[in-house]
């Protein structure tokens, strides 16, 4: 931790500890709001209704990252024209936490249960919502190819994170990650091998560029953007758990007027539509695995 950071910390510790925590946490409180607020119009990148304890915390890994002393200096900061300092700060407001077939579980009970419904449909459109750096587009493409389905299909992935979107389009995976991943495809079922789609250069692995071919990344906030199109199956896993209520719930909406009817909505394992709008517009494929299907 640098020096300034550590400061900024102990102040606050030392504030906690004299009994006047209250005050140095509404101090943080108002340096953080005045952070977002600038961010959003300078910028409209609106983290304003994100939940507040992990946010802070990925501001405070921000601060410390760019070396400065306080979320006022990141402020300050925040309001010069500095696109790769836009992209660093919103790399580390973002949670980038993916891999390839993560959860396998779940890849296992789409194979199983949304696949058949998929083959129903002429063509198929998917909107993978908050992909990061791609690992999971790049794992449906792979599952939908081995279900003989993928030329029929196209995957929308977005995230509002230009940097990740970058990532996602070289479709790079460090090679010291294949032996997880490829052990988490073949729990999600796969039928080949992972070695079959990728080109190993140097320390990195890279994907074919075939996949690609049925894949359009593009940057889209949940937070701000209206719908762009309707899908068969929408993707928004363990994106709306970093949300406050109000913002999920319209979150909700926009995902409902985006999906089809009979359309497939994938959440993440903490995840639910319990208490949500359009809670009764859905039915559950596999509550396990967070899978819904409209049905109003």
């Amino acid at each position: 931790m640098n020096r300034g950071l550590e400061t900024y910390m102990t102040v606050e510790a030392d504030s906690f500890a004299s009994g006047d925590d209250e005050i140095a946490r509404e101090r943080v409180r108002v340096e953080v709001k005045q952070l977002l607020e600038t961010v959003f119009q300078r910028y409209g990148f609106d983290f304003r209704e994100y939940a507040e304890a992990s946010l802070e915390r990925r501001i405070l890994g921000v601060v410390e990252s760019e070396k400065l002393n306080s979320i006022s200096e990141l402020r300050e900061r925040a309001v010069q024209d500095d696109p790769e300092f836009l992209d660093r700060f919103l790399r580390g407001l973002t949670v980038n936490v993916t891999g390839m077939f993560r959860d396998p579980e779940f890849f296992l009970a789409f194979r199983r249960h949304v696949v058949p419904l998929l083959r129903t449909y002429p063509f198929v459109r998917i909107w993978h919502a908050g992909c990061s750096t791609g690992e999971e587009v790049y794992s449906m493409a792979i599952l939908l190819h081995e279900e003989g389905i993928y030329p029929t299909c196209r995957i929308y992935a977005t995230d509002l994170n230009q940097a990740a979107l970058r990532d996602a389009k070289d479709g790079v995976v460090p090679l010291c990650a294949l032996r997880e991943y490829s052990e988490n495809y073949r729990k999600a079922g796969g039928t080949g091998s992972l070695a079959e789609y990728y080109t190993a250069a140097y320390d990195r692995a890279i994907f074919r560029s075939s996949f690609k071919e049925r894949i359009v990344f593009s940057q889209h906030n949940l937070v701000t953007d209206a719908s762009f199109n309707e899908f068969n199956v929408i993707l928004c896993r363990n994106v709306l758990i970093y949300f406050k209520r109000p913002l999920r719930d319209r979150v909700h909406q926009l995902i409902y007027g985006s999906l089809c009817k009979l359309g497939v909505l994938c959440l993440g394992n903490q995840e639910t539509m319990r208490l949500t709008p359009n809670e009764r517009y859905y039915e559950a494929i596999d509550l396990d695995q967070r899978l819904y299907r409209r049905v109003g």
